[in-house]
């Protein structure tokens, strides 16, 4: 995340204390520098999916659809596509990928993507926030996530991210019952710079350590 422009972590996080305030009690600040600052970031959280099963059963046989979502998330990942279309057709990113079959977004691949639209809006609701009302409906469809497991996770990631020369990556916090994320300590005026050498080495050492669905979260 650089002082004069809008990371995706800033977005992400900005995206999710506006779409899931109610529902979660996450939020993302996730940024980058060679450096980091124990702070405490703030955000809205997905939730960790169950473990994933083949898929629906087909034709009656007993056979297994390895295209369908598992049982029990299909609501979810339906309300995610329609999301992705919205951003594909409304919000400016033509190219948005797929949710994972999980329904949880694919950050790697959204992170990957070029901001067309400018501002980091293509990675929060699109272009002026057309898409919000979708985020919102698939966000109330996300399963309920254990928050001790999930605070653990981030913390484990956050303490990765410090050991990789990240040194002022924010700590999660357990607050009000919910967990806000760590990251980036000052989303106000962001100090770490997600481009830089030793960030990207870092995010992918520790990646690992989130579970599903917290990859876009810190």
């Amino acid at each position: 995340m650089t002082i004069h422009t809008v990371s995706r972590g800033t977005a992400r996080l900005r995206l999710a204390a506006a779409v899931a305030a109610p529902l979660l009690a996450f939020s993302v600040a996730c940024g980058d520098n060679g450096e980091g600052v124990r702070a405490e970031g703030g955000g809205a959280i997905a939730s960790v999916p169950d473990e994933p099963t083949a898929g629906a059963l087909g034709d009656g046989e007993g056979k297994e659809s390895a295209k369908a979502p598992a049982a029990g998330k299909s609501a979810f990942y339906d309300a995610q596509m329609e999301y992705v279309r919205c951003m594909r057709t409304k919000g400016g990113s033509k190219d948005y990928p797929d949710p994972k079959l999980s329904g949880y977004l694919d950050w790697d691949a959204i992170n990957a993507m070029p901001d067309r639209v400018g501002s980091g809006q293509g990675h929060k609701g699109g272009r002026d926030g057309v898409c919000g009302p979708e985020l919102r409906a698939a966000s109330n469809l996300e399963p309920k996530r254990d928050k001790q497991k999930d605070y653990e996770s981030l913390m484990a990631h956050a303490t990765c991210m410090r050991d990789e020369g990240v040194s002022r990556f924010a700590s999660p916090t357990l607050s009000g019952g919910g967990v806000m994320p760590g990251g980036e300590p000052n989303p106000v005026s962001p100090v770490l710079d997600e481009k830089s050498p030793v960030y990207k080495k870092a995010r992918e050492a520790c990646k690992g350590k989130l579970l599903e669905g917290l990859d876009g979260m810190q």
